[in-house]
């Protein structure tokens, strides 16, 4: 039987270090929220592919429209022979949009191509080169996507130097002291000593920060963010790769706000565990572009279009975003319930099913348990629980079980994850 060990010291001599592992695990088959190693060990999912699989593995209407997809044709490349379900595709963003304004879309394969590519759309469209993100942001790993991205260790270390015109501005986070106030005041801090507003070209917001922690971005943020942009002639880029199709329990995250992006970047979900992303916005502004300026060989690949058509009937006909909401309420009363008794949970907080704990030590919110968060998703993973750290410090663990899971098996994954925490810190008398 082939073994995790022995598979790990074969991934150490072929593939490079830099990419890392949060679990030494071996997949060998899963099924909606459980997974199963290539030692026959099961586990409880409370990763989905960090927040892939919203429809869980290998949801049987997305394997079947992929199994019709193929016996079609796979691949012709959209810029050279097109093919109905892309434009399919597009039409269902663009309804599901928010906001009444027309829509557009164009589908690539990552969130970071994605992100690459509404900036280069906002640059087309405002003549402008400036970018403003946000202090512990993530939007890819590639150069312009990372120095988007507003946490050093380990997406920009001996990566530099990025692209010129970026600038980050705080986000909000009450529990470290930081007001939506004090957020916006930095920007206008950056326009009168960075770069003025004439020069910005966009502004990339994630509604909710996902490796920078599950911190979520209050309402009136993004309403102030929206009018912000409005003023100065900035396109609002959200970026709703993490956040969207149904994971807050709302179709896309910035409907809590009520706004209308300019420009939205999709990616994650949208495929139900095919690589798919898309950009949606506003038809005059994704027009901007000339042809040929966009596209890609793989750009919306005709098996995970299809795979996305039926991931949007799974989400509308199952109710995910209803699911969210009881499935996140579920966890947040489990992990308040742990918190209660371990003050080393100095926060438990989230957004429908994207919930998260963040760590300090011995309750400290100012002093970070990242060593403690290491060892908690080490021996979560050794417990047969699948979850993930994130945080600008290394201390927030997130949960993103996949929106189909059942209660049973939630409950299980908490079980798990409040043996794992009380064998690690001794709960006081």
């Amino acid at each position: 039987m082939t073994s995790n060990d022995d598979m790990m010291k074969r991934r150490e001599a072929a593939v490079p270090r830099g990419i890392g592992h949060l679990h030494r695990v071996f997949a060998d088959r899963a099924a909606n929220g459980e997974l199963w190693d290539v030692e026959g060990r099961r586990y409880v999912d409370f990763a989905a592919g960090i927040a892939v699989l919203n429809t869980g593995h290998r949801h049987p209407r997305v394997m079947a429209a992929i199994e019709r997809q193929m016996q079609r044709f796979t691949h012709t490349c959209f810029n050279v022979a097109l093919y109905d379900v892309y434009v399919e595709l597009a039409e269902r963003l663009n309804a599901l949009a928010p906001g009444a304004t027309p829509k557009k879309t164009m589908l690539v394969s990552t969130g970071a191509e994605a992100l690459e590519n509404a900036v280069k759309i906002a640059r087309a469209h405002t003549g402008r080169s400036g970018v403003i993100a946000f202090q512990g942001g993530f939007h890819g790993r590639t150069l312009l996507t990372a120095g988007l991205t507003g946490k050093i260790d380990p997406y920009k270390r001996g990566f530099g130097p990025f692209p010129p015109e970026i600038h980050h501005a705080r986000f909000p986070h009450a529990l470290h002291g930081i007001s939506v106030e004090d957020a916006l005041e930095s920007i206008h801090a950056i326009f009168r000593s960075d770069i003025e507003p004439t020069r910005i070209a966009a502004l990339v917001v994630e509604p909710v920060q996902g490796e920078g922690g599950f911190n979520v971005a209050p309402p009136r943020f993004l309403q102030a963010l929206r009018a912000l942009c409005d003023e100065h002639g900035i396109v609002l880029i959200v970026d709703e790769v993490q956040t969207g199709f149904g994971r807050t329990g709302r179709l896309f995250a910035c409907e809590y706000a009520g706004i209308e992006p300019d420009l939205m970047t999709l990616a994650k979900s949208l495929g139900g565990g095919m690589p798919l992303s898309a950009v949606v916005g506003r038809a005059a502004i994704m027009d901007a572009p000339a042809p040929g300026g966009l596209g890609g060989t793989y750009a919306g690949n005709p098996l995970a279009c299809a795979a996305a058509l039926a991931v949007l009937d799974v989400i509308a006909e199952e109710d995910l975003c209803e699911r969210a909401r009881t499935l996140g309420g579920q966890l947040v009363r489990g992990l308040e319930a742990l918190a209660a008794r371990h003050p080393t949970i100095v926060e438990v907080r989230g957004l429908g099913a994207m919930v998260a704990i963040e760590l300090g030590e011995q309750g400290d919110a100012t002093r970070p348990a990242a060593a403690l968060t290491r060892a908690l998703v080490t021996r979560a993973g050794e417990r047969g629980l699948l979850i993930l750290s994130c945080g600008t410090h290394g201390n927030v663990v997130r949960f993103l079980p996949p929106l189909t899971m059942p209660a049973a098996i939630a409950d299980e994954g908490l079980a798990i994850l409040a043996a794992c925490l009380d064998e690690l810190v001794t709960v006081p008398a």
